[in-house]
Protein backbone atom coordinates (compact mmCIF):
# COMPACT_ATOMS: atom_id res chain seq x y z
CA UNK A 1 0.00 0.00 0.00
CA UNK A 2 1.18 3.40 -0.99
CA UNK A 3 0.94 5.87 1.94
CA UNK A 4 -1.02 9.20 1.01
CA UNK A 5 -2.60 11.42 2.64
CA UNK A 6 -6.04 9.70 2.25
CA UNK A 7 -4.51 5.95 3.15
CA UNK A 8 -3.74 7.96 6.39
CA UNK A 9 -6.83 9.05 6.83
CA UNK A 10 -8.95 5.95 6.25
CA UNK A 11 -7.13 3.76 8.27
CA UNK A 12 -7.55 6.58 11.21
CA UNK A 13 -11.38 6.48 10.38
CA UNK A 14 -10.95 2.58 10.69
CA UNK A 15 -9.23 3.30 13.64
CA UNK A 16 -11.73 5.78 15.16
CA UNK A 17 -14.01 3.54 14.55
CA UNK A 18 -13.05 -0.18 15.69
CA UNK A 19 -11.30 1.86 18.84
CA UNK A 20 -13.02 5.31 19.34
CA UNK A 21 -11.14 8.80 19.95
CA UNK A 22 -9.16 7.74 23.28
CA UNK A 23 -8.06 5.26 21.79
CA UNK A 24 -6.63 6.48 18.40
CA UNK A 25 -3.00 7.43 18.88
CA UNK A 26 -0.42 8.14 16.14
CA UNK A 27 1.24 5.17 17.48
CA UNK A 28 -1.73 2.74 17.36
CA UNK A 29 -1.98 4.16 13.50
CA UNK A 30 1.61 3.81 12.52
CA UNK A 31 1.49 0.21 13.55
CA UNK A 32 -1.63 -0.79 11.87
CA UNK A 33 -0.34 0.79 8.28
CA UNK A 34 2.92 -0.53 8.78
CA UNK A 35 4.91 2.53 9.51
CA UNK A 36 6.78 4.31 11.90
CA UNK A 37 5.01 7.34 14.18
CA UNK A 38 7.31 9.88 12.41
CA UNK A 39 5.96 8.41 8.50
CA UNK A 40 3.00 9.95 9.21
CA UNK A 41 3.68 13.45 9.89
CA UNK A 42 5.01 13.66 6.58
CA UNK A 43 0.81 13.55 5.58
CA UNK A 44 -0.41 15.51 9.12
CA UNK A 45 1.51 17.53 10.72
CA UNK A 46 -0.14 16.40 13.93
CA UNK A 47 -2.47 14.41 15.26
CA UNK A 48 -5.19 17.52 15.43
CA UNK A 49 -4.53 18.00 11.99
CA UNK A 50 -5.47 14.32 11.21
CA UNK A 51 -8.32 14.52 13.50
CA UNK A 52 -9.50 17.84 11.58
CA UNK A 53 -9.30 16.55 8.41
CA UNK A 54 -11.40 13.49 10.34
CA UNK A 55 -13.93 16.45 10.60
CA UNK A 56 -13.42 17.34 6.79
CA UNK A 57 -14.98 14.00 5.97
CA UNK A 58 -17.54 13.74 8.04
CA UNK A 59 -19.21 17.05 7.23
CA UNK A 60 -18.65 16.93 3.26
CA UNK A 61 -20.62 13.92 3.97
CA UNK A 62 -23.45 15.98 5.95
CA UNK A 63 -23.14 18.36 2.79
CA UNK A 64 -23.91 15.67 -0.14
CA UNK A 65 -27.24 14.62 2.10
CA UNK A 66 -27.93 18.58 1.42
CA UNK A 67 -31.65 19.07 -0.61
CA UNK A 68 -31.57 20.63 -3.73
CA UNK A 69 -35.01 22.17 -3.15
CA UNK A 70 -37.70 22.55 -0.58
CA UNK A 71 -38.34 25.98 1.80
CA UNK A 72 -35.84 26.75 4.20
CA UNK A 73 -37.34 25.40 7.75
CA UNK A 74 -37.02 21.93 5.60
CA UNK A 75 -33.38 22.48 4.04
CA UNK A 76 -31.82 23.09 7.43
CA UNK A 77 -34.07 20.70 9.45
CA UNK A 78 -32.51 18.03 6.67
CA UNK A 79 -28.64 19.56 7.12
CA UNK A 80 -29.01 19.26 10.97
CA UNK A 81 -30.04 15.41 10.32
CA UNK A 82 -27.51 14.80 7.76
CA UNK A 83 -24.87 17.00 10.35
CA UNK A 84 -25.90 14.06 13.23
CA UNK A 85 -26.05 11.26 11.23
CA UNK A 86 -22.58 11.80 9.91
CA UNK A 87 -21.31 12.16 13.38
CA UNK A 88 -23.21 9.23 14.66
CA UNK A 89 -21.24 6.84 12.21
CA UNK A 90 -18.74 7.12 13.87
CA UNK A 91 -17.24 6.58 17.67
CA UNK A 92 -16.93 9.97 19.30
CA UNK A 93 -17.20 11.67 15.90
CA UNK A 94 -19.23 14.79 17.92
CA UNK A 95 -16.59 15.07 19.95
CA UNK A 96 -14.23 15.48 17.25
CA UNK A 97 -16.43 18.16 15.50
CA UNK A 98 -16.48 20.36 18.17
CA UNK A 99 -12.60 20.03 18.64
CA UNK A 100 -12.09 21.11 15.30
CA UNK A 101 -8.96 23.31 15.05
CA UNK A 102 -9.20 24.31 11.27
CA UNK A 103 -12.22 24.92 9.23
CA UNK A 104 -10.95 23.50 6.19
CA UNK A 105 -13.03 23.79 2.39
CA UNK A 106 -15.96 21.27 3.66
CA UNK A 107 -16.76 22.90 7.13
CA UNK A 108 -16.70 26.27 5.13
CA UNK A 109 -18.84 24.93 2.16
CA UNK A 110 -21.05 23.15 5.06
CA UNK A 111 -21.69 26.54 7.18
CA UNK A 112 -21.65 28.49 4.21
CA UNK A 113 -25.02 26.11 2.76
CA UNK A 114 -26.05 26.35 6.48
CA UNK A 115 -26.04 30.60 6.50
CA UNK A 116 -27.33 30.63 3.11
CA UNK A 117 -30.35 28.70 3.84
CA UNK A 118 -30.86 30.96 6.82
CA UNK A 119 -29.93 34.32 5.24
CA UNK A 120 -33.51 33.55 2.66
CA UNK A 121 -35.83 33.91 5.65
CA UNK A 122 -33.32 35.76 8.31
CA UNK A 123 -32.21 39.55 8.15
CA UNK A 124 -28.83 39.59 7.43
CA UNK A 125 -27.28 39.97 10.50
CA UNK A 126 -28.61 36.90 12.18
CA UNK A 127 -27.91 34.81 9.63
CA UNK A 128 -24.39 33.55 11.02
CA UNK A 129 -25.16 34.07 15.04
CA UNK A 130 -28.56 31.33 14.33
CA UNK A 131 -25.94 29.45 12.23
CA UNK A 132 -24.26 28.66 15.71
CA UNK A 133 -27.37 28.07 17.20
CA UNK A 134 -28.22 25.27 14.74
CA UNK A 135 -24.57 24.04 14.81
CA UNK A 136 -24.74 24.21 18.60
CA UNK A 137 -27.70 22.11 18.95
CA UNK A 138 -26.54 19.65 16.40
CA UNK A 139 -23.13 19.13 17.75
CA UNK A 140 -24.58 19.50 21.81
CA UNK A 141 -27.35 16.81 21.29
CA UNK A 142 -24.73 14.71 19.94
CA UNK A 143 -21.54 14.95 22.00
CA UNK A 144 -24.15 14.03 24.99
CA UNK A 145 -25.65 11.24 23.34
CA UNK A 146 -22.64 9.66 21.96
CA UNK A 147 -21.29 10.28 26.21
CA UNK A 148 -24.21 7.89 27.18
CA UNK A 149 -23.08 5.54 24.45
CA UNK A 150 -26.49 4.93 23.42
CA UNK A 151 -28.43 4.37 26.61
CA UNK A 152 -31.66 4.85 25.64
CA UNK A 153 -32.79 3.29 22.16
CA UNK A 154 -32.47 4.84 18.93
CA UNK A 155 -35.70 5.76 18.03
CA UNK A 156 -36.19 7.36 21.30
CA UNK A 157 -33.15 9.46 20.38
CA UNK A 158 -34.30 10.36 16.90
CA UNK A 159 -37.40 11.56 18.35
CA UNK A 160 -35.59 13.51 21.48
CA UNK A 161 -33.59 15.06 18.39
CA UNK A 162 -36.25 16.07 16.39
CA UNK A 163 -38.28 17.72 19.12
CA UNK A 164 -35.36 20.13 19.89
CA UNK A 165 -34.93 20.69 16.46
CA UNK A 166 -38.34 21.56 15.82
CA UNK A 167 -37.90 23.96 18.89
CA UNK A 168 -34.56 25.72 17.29
CA UNK A 169 -36.30 25.67 13.96
CA UNK A 170 -39.37 27.11 15.22
CA UNK A 171 -37.07 29.70 17.26
CA UNK A 172 -35.42 30.94 14.03
CA UNK A 173 -39.14 30.98 12.07
CA UNK A 174 -40.15 33.79 15.16
CA UNK A 175 -37.15 35.95 14.03
CA UNK A 176 -38.16 35.78 10.66
CA UNK A 177 -41.35 37.49 11.32
CA UNK A 178 -40.38 39.85 14.17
Amino acid sequence: MTLNQTAVLDAAIELLDEAGLDELTTRRLADRLGVRVGALYWHYANKQALLDAIAERMLAEASRRLPPVGGWRERVTALAHAHRDSMLAHPDGARIIATTSASGPAASAFRTHLTTMLAAALPPPLADPCADVVTGYVNGFTIEEQARRASVPRVRRDAAFATGLSVVVDGLAAQATA
